[in-house]
C-alpha cells in the first residue's frame, strides 16, 4: 500500500500522474465503487459547534433564507448536523451547558434545538429544489442510552448495546462505551437501515456522513448505503493516527493514507482527508502534498474528501469558541484552501470560514475558478518539487490550473505549456488558469 513513508520518495519527482479516471456510473459511483457521485461536489458545512448557542431554534429557518445565497456561491452540496433530538447536557462546572447537538442523541424524534421537523423538512426541500444536495451527519455508534422516556427506549440485556453481551462491538468504544450500540445485532442494524431510508424518502437527504467510523466496522456502512440508499453520497469521519492502534495491528505501522483507503474500501465510501489535516498541522506547505488527494493512484485520490477544519478542529463563533481540538493557524488558511480548491479530491468548506469570519469573496473566487476548469475529485495532479513552496499543475476536465504556495515560481511555463491569465496573486498564493 501507498504509505507516507514511501510516498515522500515517489512525489519528490516531478512526474504528472495519471490524469484518467476508471468512469463513474451513472449512479455517481467511482470505478473502484465508491459512492462519490463522480467526484464534482463542493460541500458547504453548514453548522459550526455552537450553532444552537447562536441560533437556537432557527438555524433551519436561517439555512432556507439563505439557500440561494449558497447555491450561487457554487456549492453543490450542504453538509447537515445530526436531525435526531439530542437532550444531553453539560457539566455546569464547566460553564458549557450546550453545543454539538445531536452527536448524543435520544431517539429519532427531529424537533431538536436546530429547529422543528417541519421547518427541517421546508429547509432541506428548499436545498434540493435549489440544486444543493443534503447530506446529513449521522451517528450509529452511539446515543444517550441513559436518557428514559423517550421515542426509542430499547430493553437492556438484549445484545442491543456493547456491554449488554461479550466481544459484540467490533470498533473503539465512544468514552467508556456504556451508550455504544452493537450495530451488529439485527434489530440495531435495520434500526438504523430504516431510518436512512426515511431521511431519504421523508427529508430530501442525498446522502451521509458517518459519524465516528472508528466505533464499528466499516463494511456496515455499505451494508446500510446499499439497502437504503445506494445511489446516495457518503463520506466517514475516521480521525484516528496510526499511534492509537495497537501493537500488532498493520495499522499501528501504517501511513494515515493508508488508513483511510482502508476504510473507504470496506465502506464503499469516501472519507475525510486527515493524511492532508496532519500534514497542514505538522509541517511545512510543501508537505501537503503529501495528503490523500495528491496521491498519484486515481482510485486513492478520488475518494479523499479534503477539508481546512470543522466543527470538532476547529473555533467557532459564540461563547467558549466551540471545541477547537485541532485548529489550523490562522496565517495558514487562505492557503489551505486555495490548496484544496486548485487539487484533487473533494473540497469542503467550514461555515464560519465562509460566512462568519469574512472569506466568502476569497473562497467564492476559489469555487469559480475550481468549476471553471471542472477540477475532479479524481483530477490529475503534478507537483513540481524543483521550486520553493507547494507548486503544482492540476488538469481539470476543461483547462489546467497551476498553482504556488510560497513558492519563487513565478511564470506557468516554467513548468507546463499553454497560454495563461493570472487568476489569484495574494498572501503567498499565486494562480493562473489556462485560458
Amino acid at each position: 500500500m501507498f504509505s507516507l513513508r514511501t510516498g515522500a520518495a515517489m512525489l519528490a519527482l516531478t512526474t504528472t500522474l495519471a490524469s484518467a479516471p476508471l468512469m463513474a456510473d451513472v449512479g455517481g459511483h467511482s470505478g473502484g465503487g465508491v459512492r462519490f457521485h463522480g467526484g464534482d461536489e463542493i460541500i458547504l458545512q453548514g453548522f459550526h459547534w455552537n450553532i444552537v448557542r447562536t441560533a437556537e431554534y432557527q438555524w433551519y429557518n436561517i439555512l432556507q433564507g439563505m439557500t440561494p445565497m449558497i447555491r450561487d456561491d457554487g456549492f453543490t452540496a450542504i453538509w447537515l448536523p445530526p436531525p435526531w433530538r439530542d437532550q444531553s447536557s453539560w457539566q455546569p462546572s464547566t460553564n458549557v451547558w450546550f453545543g454539538g447537538e445531536g452527536y448524543f442523541w435520544t431517539d429519532f424524534n427531529k424537533n431538536s434545538r436546530y429547529g422543528s421537523d417541519a421547518q427541517l423538512r421546508s429547509a432541506a426541500s428548499a436545498l434540493k429544489n435549489n440544486g444543493v444536495k443534503v447530506i446529513y451527519d449521522v451517528v450509529p455508534n452511539h446515543h444517550n442510552r441513559a436518557h428514559g422516556g423517550d421515542e426509542m427506549d430499547l430493553a437492556n440485556g438484549q445484545g442491543l448495546y456493547r456491554n449488554d453481551c461479550t466481544y459484540c462491538d467490533d470498533g473503539d468504544a465512544f468514552v467508556n462505551g456504556d451508550s455504544d450500540f452493537n450495530t451488529a445485532h439485527p434489530d440495531v442494524y435495520n434500526l438504523f437501515s430504516n431510518e436512512l431510508a426515511n431521511l431519504k424518502n421523508n427529508y430530501s437527504a442525498g446522502g451521509f456522513r458517518f459519524d465516528f467510523v472508528r466505533g464499528y466496522n466499516h463494511s456496515r456502512i455499505d451494508g446500510w448505503m446499499s439497502d437504503a440508499f445506494n445511489d446516495g453520497y457518503c463520506v466517514g469521519e475516521l480521525w484516528k493516527s496510526p499511534y492509537e492502534y495497537p501493537a500488532g495491528d498493520w495499522r499501528s505501522t501504517a501511513g494515515w493514507q493508508d488508513i483511510l483507503k482502508d476504510f473507504s474500501n470496506s465502506s464503499k465510501c469516501s472519507v475525510f482527508d486527515f493524511a492532508l489535516k496532519e500534514r497542514m498541522q505538522n509541517s511545512d506547505v510543501r508537505s501537503w502534498q503529501y495528503g490523500l488527494n495528491g496521491n498519484p493512484d486515481v482510485q486513492w485520490r478520488e475518494v479523499a474528501v479534503t477539508f481546512v477544519d470543522n466543527h470538532d478542529t476547529g473555533y467557532s463563533p459564540g461563547d467558549l469558541a466551540g471545541q477547537h481540538h485541532w485548529p489550523l493557524p490562522d496565517a495558514q488558511r487562505k492557503k489551505a484552501y486555495a490548496y484544496i480548491m486548485m487539487s484533487p479530491g473533494t473540497p469542503t468548506v467550514y461555515w464560519p470560514h465562509m460566512y462568519d469570519w469574512g472569506l466568502r469573496d476569497y473562497i467564492r473566487h476559489l469555487i469559480s475558478v475550481r468549476k471553471q476548469a471542472d477540477i475532479r475529485a479524481w483530477s490529475s495532479v503534478s507537483f513540481q518539487n524543483q521550486f520553493s513552496g507547494l507548486n503544482g499543475v492540476t488538469q481539470g476536465v476543461n483547462k489546467k490550473v497551476v498553482f504556488a504556495i510560497d513558492s519563487n515560481l513565478s511564470n506557468p511555463n516554467q513548468v507546463t505549456s499553454g497560454s495563461f491569465s493570472m487568476v489569484m496573486n495574494e498572501g503567498g498564493v499565486r494562480v493562473w488558469k489556462e485560458n
